[in-house]
């Protein structure tokens, strides 16, 4: 069994569940595999609006730009 860094863990969690309101439980029960592809198509989706808008972005956990996560809330950007 691979024990994964509980904090990237969470981060995948949240992310995936902010953008598609998928629950907690739903989320969870994804293979790790699984959770990082929804990651990198959410990021995709992501990074085009923003190249649409002219809006940028900070790196997710991982600290990748590019195909990475990147969790950007427009509510709190400041």
């Amino acid at each position: 069994m691979r024990l994964y860094d509980p904090d990237e863990l969470y981060e995948e969690v949240a992310f995936v569940a902010y953008h598609f309101n998928w629950s907690h439980d739903e989320v969870l029960r994804m293979p790790h595999w699984e959770r990082q592809r929804w990651c990198d198509e959410i990021s995709t989706i992501n990074e085009k609006l923003n190249r649409e808008t002219g809006s940028g972005g900070r790196g997710g956990p991982t600290g990748r730009t590019e195909g990475g996560i990147e969790l950007v809330n427009p509510e709190f950007e400041g």
